[in-house]
C-alpha cells in the first residue's frame, strides 16, 4: 500500500489564507496611490504573510521550525484583522468585502492551532 503524504494544497489553513491573499489583492490593486501605499501595501503584506509562512512551516524539517512560522503566520492573521478593520473605517473597502474577510480570517486560528497540534503529535523533533 502506497504512503500517502501530505501536500500544501492539503491543509485547509493554506488554501483560505492563499484564496484570501488574492481576494484582498484584487480589491486594493484599484486604490489610488496614497491609499494604497499608506493602507494597501501593509495590508497585503499581512494577508500574504499567512499563506506565506504556512508554506514556508511546511517546508521546514523540524517540529520547532515548522511551528514557528505556523505561529508567524497566527499573529499575521491578527495584523490582517487590524488592516481590514482600517480599511473598512476609513471608508477604503464595503462592509460586503469587510465582512467577507473578517468571515475568512475568523476560520484561521482554529485551522492554525490545529496544524501547530497535528505536527507536535507527528513529528518527534
Amino acid at each position: 500500500m502506497d504512503k500517502k503524504y501530505l501536500k500544501l494544497n492539503d491543509i485547509d489553513a493554506y488554501k483560505i489564507a492563499f484564496s484570501l491573499s488574492n481576494y484582498v489583492w484584487d480589491l486594493i490593486v484599484k486604490w489610488n496611490q496614497f491609499n494604497s501605499d499608506t493602507v494597501g501595501k501593509q495590508f497585503i503584506r499581512a494577508v500574504d504573510s499567512i499563506s506565506a509562512n504556512i508554506a514556508e512551516g511546511f517546508g521546514r524539517y523540524s517540529k520547532k521550525d515548522k511551528i514557528k512560522f505556523f505561529r508567524i503566520s497566527f499573529g499575521s492573521m491578527y495584523e490582517s484583522l487590524d488592516w481590514n478593520e482600517k480599511a473598512f473605517k476609513r471608508k477604503l473597502i464595503s462592509k460586503s468585502d469587510y465582512d467577507y474577510i473578517f468571515s475568512e480570517l475568523q476560520k484561521l486560528p482554529k485551522l492554525i492551532h490545529q496544524l501547530i497540534k497535528f505536527t507536535n503529535s507527528k513529528l518527534s523533533e
